[in-house]
């Protein structure tokens, strides 16, 4: 299974400075350790006001129990809360490991719903949808569409890699389904121990 875990991380009034970066090269430590064990796939941050810390984890495991083990193991835990999403199946996902990672470019993750007009025939809803099927498997060819997974609620959610803003917003107008799509776009930013990026460091 995998989860999405929005961290977020307060530090204690009097902390001072060298207890920080202590905290933050064993957090470094542990969170290679379970990339190498395959439980952290990705990290990011999102945009933060001033004096925010957060980051947000892929994360892999066999089920709640087991991700709660990783994370009370990570030594931020201590100051931090965890906010933790299971992913389900997406027909259209291209798939752990699929897509190339483009060291360049910029992640986002997008979660939408998809609403059909009312009065819509059945078979010019299964005409678009199948489009839109076709549509994904081109961008992730492309390298631009790594990831589709369902949210509790019957919402989606997808991760992209993309140029920038602009790019995103014409990927998502490209859709079969655009207009058909209500969308949340979140721009994130790779955090130093994300794992395809340390690997694309070295």
């Amino acid at each position: 299974m995998e989860f999405l875990v929005t961290m977020t991380t307060k530090v204690p009034t009097g902390t001072t400075p060298d207890e920080v970066a202590d905290m933050r090269a064993r957090e470094a430590r542990n969170t290679r350790v379970l990339a190498e064990k395959g439980q952290v796939l990705r990290l990011w941050r999102p945009p933060l006001g001033p004096g925010e810390w957060r980051s947000i984890g892929l994360f892999a495991a066999t089920g709640a129990d087991e991700l709660e083990a990783a994370l009370a193991g990570m030594p931020l835990r201590v100051w931090r809360s965890d906010e933790v999403t299971p992913l389900g199946a997406f027909p259209n996902d291209p798939g752990p490991g699929r897509v190339a990672f483009k060291p360049e470019a910029r992640d986002f993750l997008v979660s939408f719903t998809v609403s059909v007009p009312e009065g819509t025939l059945r078979e010019d809803a299964e005409e678009r949808f199948e489009q839109e099927a076709e549509q994904t498997r081109q961008l992730a060819a492309e390298g631009r569409l790594v990831r589709l997974w369902t949210l509790p609620g019957g919402r989606g959610v997808g991760l992209w890699q993309a140029t920038g803003d602009e790019q995103m917003r014409h990927l998502l107008r490209s859709l079969p389904l655009a207009d058909w799509l209500a969308t949340e776009t979140v721009p994130l930013t790779r955090h130093p121990s994300d794992p395809p990026s340390v690997a694309a460091a070295r």
